[in-house]
């Protein structure tokens, strides 16, 4: 009697292909996830040098005003202004700015782009302000910080070491 050939595969080896798939994915998957939380700490570092960078264009067009907080933004960083600060229509009138693209920048740790003043000016805050993340800004230097509680618990992560070595306490006064 001839024998009969198989049509598939036996339970053990669809386990043992199981296995070795579970396998690469837990070495795999965690190197994805450090790639994100390295993502985002890149982008935040970006975004508080951009809004940094920009408080100190505005105060140089501005007799050295820096932009205030209004209703948690900085529309003066957002809109058309002349050098007095005042917001309206770009022309003739309103000829300096915007100075960032539509919106100020997302906070990558919370997608929030809301600013929240400083609780003591002229100091970098040791907390986040209030809960509604995005940024701390102190009006009275320019400096601009993330105001998310991972920030602070984590000692302020690379940025902190980028502060350090470039000495920046945000832009200085005329």
């Amino acid at each position: 009697m001839p024998m009969r050939q198989p049509y598939g595969f036996t339970l053990i080896e669809i386990l043992i292909v199981v296995a070795v798939i579970a396998v690469l994915a837990a070495t795999v998957l965690p190197q994805f996830a450090s790639s994100t939380e390295d993502a985002k700490q890149s982008a935040l570092e970006y975004n508080v040098k951009v809004l940094r960078e920009q408080a100190q264009i505005y105060q140089a067009h501005h007799l050295g005003d820096l932009p205030t907080i209004q209703d948690n933004d900085l529309p003066q960083l957002t809109g058309a202004t002349n050098v007095h600060g005042e917001i309206g229509e770009p022309g003739d009138s309103y000829p300096l700015g915007p100075y960032v693209n539509e919106s100020l920048p997302l906070n990558p740790f919370d997608e929030s782009n809301k600013v929240t003043p400083v609780a003591v000016p002229g100091q970098k805050p040791t907390k986040a302000a209030g809960s509604l993340g995005g940024w701390q800004y102190d009006e009275s230097n320019g400096a601009v910080w993330p105001n998310h509680a991972g920030y602070y618990a984590s000692g302020g992560g690379a940025l902190a070491e980028v502060e350090a070595e470039a000495k920046l306490e945000g832009p200085s006064t005329p």
